[in-house]
């Protein structure tokens, strides 16, 4: 594998730490960067350019990859490999024999490095906000870090062999502002790798299963879910996984659901910590943000109620999502459907809006082509199905008259949706106060049928029709814009692409309209292109080719769920 090639970060479970390449920044791809994922996606995080040097000569060279260990390996002929593992999730060891290693700062403002007595360096990154720990344990160390007027013009970080054993061994330590001892490296790098292997294995063992046929897919779901994963801090309440640890380095309000629900049936309390986090930081009036990572929080948008959906899903693990549980939750998620009643429906006319097409998810869907804001019958059924979990979810805790009440408006806005949406056809989409009807091939207008069978038999008929025969599916699964329309573009983001939450939503729904023959095609094709083409964010619909980033954990835990369903059918 080339350096260009290696596609998923080399990571670990709760770590901030990543070693990847830089694609779709002003960086080379060809070469490796140890980068630091706080603060988000804003910043590509690069700390230090990686280079095998042999004296002051620096060495073309490959990778080979591996969940515990990421080897570069010489192109020079040598053959000679430098190796990198996590002795804990704040430190990166590497090692390497008859061959050197260079590490290159990515420096800011006031950046600097300084020596401690016992040998080791802190080099104090204003521009990652965080301090990094040069610990030398074998070889020579040397840091080239000229001080000038308020910082150090340059730091350079050589590690090269000891003369007589002819390896050097070295590890980087982030920390905030005191820093730790690891005391896992006291132990040989081959431990620490060991450990890293056994956790990783351990999660593996955890994870849904899938028909042996999709393994390799199975594999690199496993790794991409258990590496994105960073531990609490900051906002970060819980851990939590982050969609990504290339460049997608936050988590989204719709997002962390789906990888809830591939975790809640072997990790339940990992699961609840996903589905929770958002609302550790609801806002008083009932918003949740867009999106998190440890030091911010977006509001500009939103993301769509899926929530009750999911806790539905949820709650199937009754050993765990137990009354306590519930009441956990509770006013969270009716604080969370109360808003979209409130403040999302400026015509008053009941039917609630999306303001941007960023709040839907379908972030350049065509229904948003016109304008906004935009009344889509997505958003009402997913409001539909998290009052009704509302209601039972009353019931359950003894609030009786809230629990009717619930049944009632979502029974209510049942109703109102069919007779605002349906034209006798098809679902459509309007515009908020003048209900101008927008032309859209758009699927998201198919996601009604995660109501299944609550709808009148002649819609659910036509829904299920249109996903056999209007073009939607294709070989690899359910294009997010009919290929026949103008506006389908093959990396148009939701304007055709295949994407993994929307195939499970309609899948979902297909089941619940007992279609399960049909869900299972879908679901067996999708499977197979994610295990050929990779976890990526989304997927052409005509070839199956992964686009955008492409370790993506949404992606993982839907194939997970989708494989798991077909071994199990």
């Amino acid at each position: 594998m080339k350096v260009e090639n290696m596609k998923l970060p080399f990571s670990r479970y709760g770590s901030y730490l990543v070693i990847s390449p830089l694609y779709g920044r002003n960086r080379d791809p060809k070469s490796l960067y140890i980068r630091h994922i706080r603060g988000g996606d804003e910043k590509d995080g690069a700390i230090f350019k990686i280079e095998l040097v042999r004296g002051n000569q620096e060495i073309d060279y490959e990778v080979e990859w591996a969940p515990h260990v990421l080897k570069l390996i010489a192109t020079d002929g040598s053959l000679d490999i430098v190796e990198c593992c996590f002795s804990s999730d704040r430190t990166i060891r590497i090692k390497g024999a008859d061959v050197g290693v260079k590490l290159t700062a990515i420096t800011g403002s006031y950046d600097y490095a300084l020596a401690f007595p016992d040998q080791t360096w802190e080099i104090n990154s204003f521009l990652q906000e965080r301090r990094f720990r040069i610990i030398p344990l074998e070889g020579d160390l040397n840091v080239d870090a000229p001080f000038e007027v308020d910082k150090s013009k340059h730091i350079t970080v050589h590690c090269d062999p000891n003369p007589i054993s002819k390896t050097f061994d070295m590890a980087i330590s982030e920390y905030q502002l005191m820093f730790q001892h690891d005391h896992a490296l006291e132990m040989p790098f081959r431990d620490n790798a060991e450990q890293a292997a056994n956790d990783y294995q351990q999660w593996q063992e955890n994870t849904l299963q899938v028909p042996s046929s999709f393994q390799k897919g199975h594999d690199l779901a496993s790794y991409i879910t258990w590496s994105c994963v960073v531990k609490p801090d900051g906002l970060l309440t819980r851990p939590a996984m982050y969609m990504s640890k290339n460049w997608m380095t936050n988590i989204w309000s719709w997002d962390h659901c789906f990888n809830a629900m591939a975790l809640s049936e072997h990790q339940p309390e990992l699961a609840w910590d996903q589905f929770c986090i958002f609302f550790d930081q609801q806002d008083d009036s009932g918003a949740l943000p867009d999106f998190l990572n440890d030091q911010w929080a977006l509001w500009n948008c939103c993301k769509p109620p899926i929530h009750g959906w999911t806790l539905k899903h949820l709650m199937k693990n009754t050993a765990f999502v137990t009354l306590e549980k519930l009441a956990e939750v509770y006013e969270p998620l009716v604080k969370w459907t109360k808003w979209w009643l409130r403040y999302r429906d400026d015509d008053l006319d009941g039917i609630p809006q999306y303001n941007h097409g960023n709040d839907s998810g379908w972030d350049n869907s065509t229904i948003f082509h016109k304008g906004t804001p935009v009344e889509s019958p997505d958003l009402s059924s997913f409001l539909v199905l998290q009052i009704e979990v509302l209601a039972e979810i009353a019931g359950k805790l003894g609030k009786l008259d809230e629990a009717n009440e619930w049944m009632l408006k979502s029974q209510e806005l049942l109703s109102k949706m069919i007779d605002h949406f349906w034209d006798g056809k098809q679902f459509t989409a309007k515009r908020s106060g003048s209900h101008e009807v927008i032309e859209s091939d758009s699927l998201v207008l198919s996601i009604p049928l995660i109501l299944g069978k609550r709808l009148p038999a002649e819609i659910l008929t036509r829904l299920v029709d249109d996903i056999k025969h209007k073009g939607f599916l294709t070989e690899h699964g359910l294009a997010t814009e009919l290929p026949e329309s103008q506006f389908y573009k093959h990396d148009g983001y939701w304007r055709g692409p295949i994407w993994a939450p929307t195939t499970l939503l309609v899948v979902d729904g297909l089941i619940a309209s007992g279609e399960k023959e049909l869900a299972l095609e879908i679901a067996k094709r999708f499977c197979k292109m994610a295990a050929t083409s990779g976890m990526a964010e989304n997927f052409n619909a005509l070839t199956g080719e992964g686009l955008r980033d492409p370790a993506f954990t949404w992606t993982s835990s839907v194939f997970l769920i989708l494989g798991h369903l077909l071994l199990e059918k």
